[in-house]
């Protein structure tokens, strides 16, 4: 069968692709300088990756009658040894974060090798495949900031809620000194541990900081729903109940419990994907509240927006869209254009009509984290610029 993007909304949606059905063998002779991903728990020795990005995956599995190694959908079969080790190679993968799993016997299960992280709705295995540019997002000996958890009431919810705030180096030496907020969202099928795990958000802004590029702010990430909405229920997902969740519980518990500079010019809104799409339906509704609008492969801010919104080129200070350059080419191969338009045409039109609005592609990524970890990396080096 052929390998298909599922998307909902219409917009893109997902935090990655599902392929129905496809099981292929890796390309043959592959080059032979496999390491342990960065990405393995400690002291594992699989899954591993070479430098043309194969990932290799073994685990012992005596008993077993078939095993596959399911890389972003696509599943290769896996070799047994003598002793019960099963192993095998993918194809080369797109450089950055991806999702996988092993199927043993038909049934889906995490790699044990693996570090565990939050994606299609499920804690399961990633893997890192280096990246030319992962410099930016490095752990680097430089002041570092804190990534906290936090806890807030909500009563439209009737629950305590979590969310994650990164504070920049230095918050806690200068009691005096004052912050703008980012509120950055994550996409479908993930949590609020998206950004701070696989998105790298505080070493991202710490390597930016240290270096001048960006000024100091805090970044609130929290979950992006109010209910379990199911596959394909996306296309009934009403915004209401997340952004009183934002707008009317969260932002009031920042503002009251860090040192925030509380007013719309100091304040930003983006999200990937699901989230960039909730950051579109949230800020053009409340201009009194957000000035910076980040949209990551989640549609994008046209004309019509702008004519049909009071006061949009007055009270928004920057619009920042992004995809992977991948995702746009699969989209125009297919026929089908983002949600909204085409996102650069709308971009180039708003920034004609005076609007400080820029645009970027990331190169040779699709609708996945490396495209979004580099827009977050250009997004901030752009925020609250007075």
């Amino acid at each position: 069968m052929k390998c298909m993007k599922i998307f909902a909304l219409p917009a893109i949606l997902l935090a990655g692709g599902i392929c129905l059905g496809q099981t292929k063998s890796a390309e043959p002779v592959a080059i032979e300088d496999f390491k342990p991903a960065v990405s393995n728990q400690p002291g594992k020795e699989y899954p591993q990756v070479n430098s043309e990005g194969r990932v290799r995956a073994s685990i012992s599995a005596p008993e077993a009658m078939k095993v596959q190694l399911d890389m972003s959908g696509v599943k290769y079969d896996l070799r047994r040894d003598s002793s019960g080790v099963w192993m095998g190679d993918s194809n080369p993968q797109d450089e950055g974060f991806h999702y996988y799993q092993l199927w043993i016997d038909g049934a889906a299960v995490p790699d044990p090798g693996s570090l565990y992280y939050y994606g299609a709705m499920r804690w399961g295995s990633g893997i890192e495949i280096p990246a030319k540019d992962q410099d930016f997002f490095a752990l680097k000996n430089v002041p570092h900031g804190q990534m906290r958890e936090i806890y807030f009431p909500s009563k439209s919810t009737n629950s305590s809620r979590r969310a994650f705030v990164y504070t920049p180096p230095g918050y806690d030496m200068d009691k005096t000194k004052l912050y703008p907020v980012l509120y950055l969202q994550h996409g479908w099928g993930e949590n609020e541990y998206g950004w701070p795990n696989q998105g790298k958000t505080n070493l991202i802004m710490d390597n930016l900081i240290a270096e001048g590029k960006t000024k100091p702010f805090i970044i609130v990430m929290t979950y992006g729903m109010t209910n379990d909405t199911r596959f394909g229920g996306l296309r009934t997902f009403d915004i209401n109940p997340f952004q009183t969740v934002l707008v009317d519980e969260l932002i009031p518990y920042i503002d009251t419990h860090f040192r925030t500079l509380a007013d719309q010019s100091h304040r930003a809104m983006a999200g990937l994907s699901m989230g960039g799409f909730e950051t579109r339906l949230i800020t053009l509704k409340k201009l009194d509240i957000f000035s910076h609008i980040g949209l990551f492969s989640g549609g994008s801010i046209s004309m019509e927006d702008v004519n049909n919104v009071a006061g949009f080129k007055e009270k928004i200070k920057l619009v920042f869209v992004s995809y992977g350059g991948r995702e746009l080419e699969h989209r125009r191969n297919n026929r089908r254009g983002p949600f909204g338009g085409d996102p650069k045409e709308n971009t180039d039109a708003i920034k004609a009509a005076g609007i400080n609005a820029h645009f970027y592609v990331s190169p040779n990524t699709a609708h996945e984290w490396q495209s979004w970890r580099r827009s977050l990396y250009f997004f901030a080096q752009l925020l609250f610029k007075y």
